[in-house]
């Protein structure tokens, strides 16, 4: 059954219920099956989307783009030097220019607050393509990933490694506190998560009555027990550049290799990364080309749940 997201914003997945969010995967995996077979049926034709960046990409950019030209829509590029966005001009002033020319609003940038302030301002949908707190779009392309190769989400373990403060690590806790997967967050103490979105992943959990828990260890080993999925992410995010070496000597522990994989106990363990991977780092050549590695089947679904997040709140359903 569809649920009437029409006009909503995507800023992070706390926003949205349970079901909603499965709606979401369930209109990507149609939205991908269709595109698979060329049953092209453009939900979005006439709207035109503004894709903001501040912070270079391949996926998002390239996701957001041929989503949108699949769906009928045009999509704008806009750099941080295309746009006076901050800088010459308030960002509620740009807000309000874009959401009058543009149907909907891209944002991938660094501070969270200016995708909550072109939400505010914008009169238009604003999606959020990645900011310094939160990646929601690219949580729905892992539990899409995910759901494709077990079958389903509810009491999956999945296991972050490295800085689970991050923007991945948030995300993921939010993700998996709302459809019901084991979420194990592990790194070096320094590094664990933020204590209060802790709590409210549980008090979602529990609200929603998911079954999910949240687990936060600096134990590699213990952490990845009976493991299902083995997620990593870069130490160092763009504009950290500075803290390479010290993250490098913090987080050698939390690198997945090939022993640490092993370890799950578990033969259909799979292997997850948002990408770019920086090999050598946080994952090992020869678990980012294993079998069992989803990484580039997770980066096309990049395409396909920002296409449904689109279509549901601009298209035509």
């Amino acid at each position: 059954m569809a649920l009437n997201l029409h006009g909503r914003n995507f800023l992070t997945l706390k926003d949205f219920s349970k079901r909603e969010i499965e709606f979401l995967l369930e209109l990507s995996a149609d939205l991908k099956a269709k595109k698979r077979i060329r049953a092209y049926n453009p939900l979005m034709r006439g709207r035109n989307v503004a894709l903001i960046f501040e912070k270079a990409s391949t996926r998002t950019r390239c996701a957001f783009t041929v989503a949108a030209i699949d769906e009928g829509a045009h999509p704008e590029y806009l750099s941080k030097n295309d746009i006076h966005l901050g800088t010459k001009e308030d960002v509620k002033d740009t807000a309000r220019v874009l959401g009058r020319m543009f149907d909907g609003i891209q944002f991938r940038g660094f501070k969270h607050s200016v995708v909550e302030e072109l939400a505010r301002y914008a009169g238009a949908p604003v999606w959020n393509g990645l900011t310094d707190d939160y990646h929601p779009t690219q949580i729905l392309a892992d539990m899409l990933t995910v759901r494709e190769r077990f079958g389903s989400l509810k009491g999956r373990k999945l296991v972050f490694m490295g800085d689970t403060r991050n923007n991945m690590g948030n995300s993921l806790m939010i993700g998996c506190a709302k459809l019901g997967l084991h979420y194990t967050a592990c790194g070096d103490k320094s590094l664990l998560p933020n204590e209060d979105l802790v709590r409210e992943c549980e008090k979602i959990a529990a609200e929603s009555d998911s079954g999910a828990t949240i687990t936060a260890t600096d134990d590699p080993m213990q952490a990845v027990r009976g493991a299902d999925v083995i997620y990593t992410d870069v130490w160092y995010s763009m504009g950290e550049e500075a803290k390479a070496a010290e993250r490098k000597a913090l987080l050698s522990p939390y690198q997945v290799n090939m022993k640490l994989f092993k370890s799950t106990g578990n033969p259909e363990t799979i292997f997850m990364h948002c990408l770019p991977a920086y090999k050598g780092n946080e994952v090992t050549e020869d678990v980012f080309e294993h079998p069992n590695s989803l990484v580039f089947e997770e980066a096309e679904n990049r395409m396909h749940t920002i296409k449904a997040v689109m279509v549901a709140t601009i298209g035509d359903i």
